[in-house]
């Protein structure tokens, strides 16, 4: 019977697997029945090692998209994304009318001109330091298949460039001296790799071809982790064709391999699937890594919806833009207020934030960026106390912002204040911890709080006020610290009309 099941489901799975992307907008539903998987997770859902504690700490983080992307910077002779080019590091897969005559050959030798003479691989991570990044994430190879490191088994490499040294090596390095954690992004799929297919191979021949692709990715995955020890973790894209899902066996000896051999190391739910086609999540809804990947550029609306998970959310500036894109003009680009308030949303339900930043072909941000790491920076110097190392309050969303929680402290970062400075705080009636005392962050000035058992029929909660002074002013989201005790007494309880 179960080997009728899994017929069944692999049938099913195969057929949507071109849709089965790192995409989605609300809970997960798990099956009704278990069946048996073999090529299921390999790590426990919630580690509690070191490692994966720092992970759920971290709060905010930076990503890096840089490669020869960064050279056209979204556009080619005029033509950018808006009018018909790929995104910006996708740009080598433009096709169509509107690419210039042998675009692809044109783009793969974009190397030749790779010389970033502004690059300061130490100023990158003095400011995502100076912004309040605990880990950054790097990418090594994204889909064109260029390594950001002197691969030895590629010779489409950084050491071809004019700039020659190993831009991968330098940013491990400078970030790892400034206490940022650095994570390696790592793409599968490789335009430009006569041994890479997108299709399922079939022939003897497709299967010889294809496997020297999967040796020569193993190859360099371990040549990463042996070159760069400070690494504390992988994160996979391009994973999705139907060659890399048919090759399941592979990949679930190669992400065993891989933590043998690197003890503690970190891999998102990203990397592989299992024998029915499932991605980020087995056949049984159980979470294939150590973490929740597939809140790119989105947020969970509930709690609920990460049944647990630990997750983190990746997110651009622009609408969609990863690599650098010269021109911002006509788009709108996410204010510090933006991402502050969705840094809060992650941290609210126990995830951290990444930022993306795009530089250019020379090694600089975008002006925007450097604008943004700044402002963001200044908020946390005051407000990191509400970021790091928090987790979820278990409270009732508030519609004045988000709360966060550490041991016996509670907070809420306040993103709409009220009118009448009256920050009301839900708890449950029958709660033993509530606000005793309340300060803001930002001057540590002593707030009156006040219990307001304002008497709603039927309802579960009691109320705690904190009073705001009318003379205080906030051009950004502030944040309200209170320190819970046991109730002086206990809710009122009242006769609730008979209806």
């Amino acid at each position: 019977m179960i080997k009728k099941i899994q017929i069944s489901l692999l049938s099913l799975c195969l057929l949507s697997i071109s849709v089965s992307y790192a995409q989605w907008t609300g809970p997960k539903r798990k099956p009704a029945q278990r069946i048996e998987v073999k090529y299921g997770p390999i790590t426990p859902k919630n580690r509690t090692d070191e490692n994966m504690e720092r992970f759920r700490n971290y709060g905010l983080g930076q990503f890096i998209h840089w490669g020869l992307y960064a050279i056209p910077g979204n556009e080619w002779e005029g033509v950018s994304a808006r009018g018909g080019a790929a995104a910006s590091e996708w740009i080598r897969s433009w096709g169509g009318a509107t690419a210039p005559k042998d675009w692809k050959n044109t783009y793969d030798n974009l190397y030749k001109q790779f010389n970033p003479k502004d690059f300061d691989a130490k100023k990158w991570a003095k400011q995502a330091k100076y912004m309040g990044a605990r880990y950054m994430i790097f990418t090594t190879k994204h889909h064109d298949g260029f390594a950001m490191w002197p691969t030895k088994y590629s010779d489409y490499n950084i050491s071809k460039t004019p700039y020659k040294k190993d831009v991968t090596k330098e940013i491990v390095d400078a970030y790892t001296a400034e206490g940022i954690d650095v994570y390696l992004y790592f793409s599968v799929l490789e335009w430009n790799n006569p041994n890479y297919m997108g299709a399922e191979p079939k022939t003897p021949e497709e299967k010889e071809k294809f496997q020297k692709f999967l040796d020569y990715t193993r190859n360099q995955l371990l040549e990463l982790l042996t070159n760069y020890p400070q690494t504390k973790g992988l994160w996979f894209d391009g994973t999705w064709d139907k060659s890399w899902i048919m090759a399941y066996e592979f990949t679930y000896n190669l992400e065993k391999e891989l933590r043998t051999k690197f003890p503690g190391i970190i891999i998102g739910s990203r990397f592989r699937n299992d024998e029915f086609g499932k991605r980020h999540f087995d056949s049984n809804g159980d979470i294939l890594g150590d973490y929740e990947q597939g809140w790119e550029r989105k947020l969970p609306a509930e709690f609920e919806w990460l049944d647990g998970n630990t997750w983190d959310c990746v997110m651009t500036v622009p609408p969609n833009g990863w690599g650098y894109m010269k021109d911002w003009s006509g788009l709108y680009t996410k204010t510090s207020d933006d991402l502050i308030d969705m840094l809060m949303h992650c941290v609210s339900m126990n995830g951290n934030l990444v930022l993306n930043f795009g530089p250019d072909g020379n090694g600089k941000m975008h002006p925007g960026e450097d604008i943004l790491a700044k402002e963001i920076g200044e908020w946390m110097k005051v407000n990191s106390e509400a970021v790091y190392d928090v987790r979820h309050a278990g409270l009732s969303p508030s519609k004045l912002g988000y709360f966060t929680r550490k041991e016996n402290n509670l907070y809420l970062t306040v993103f709409n204040r009220p009118v009448n400075n009256i920050v009301r705080i839900a708890v449950p009636k029958k709660s033993t911890e509530v606000p005793k005392t309340a300060k803001l962050l930002v001057d540590s000035k002593e707030l009156k709080v006040v219990h307001s058992d304002i008497g709603l029929d039927l309802d579960q909660s009691t109320y705690y006020d904190v009073v705001l002074p009318e003379n205080f002013n906030a051009k950004k989201a502030f944040v309200i610290k209170m320190e819970l005790g046991a109730p002086k007494t206990a809710a009122e309880k009242l006769m609730d009309a008979k209806m």
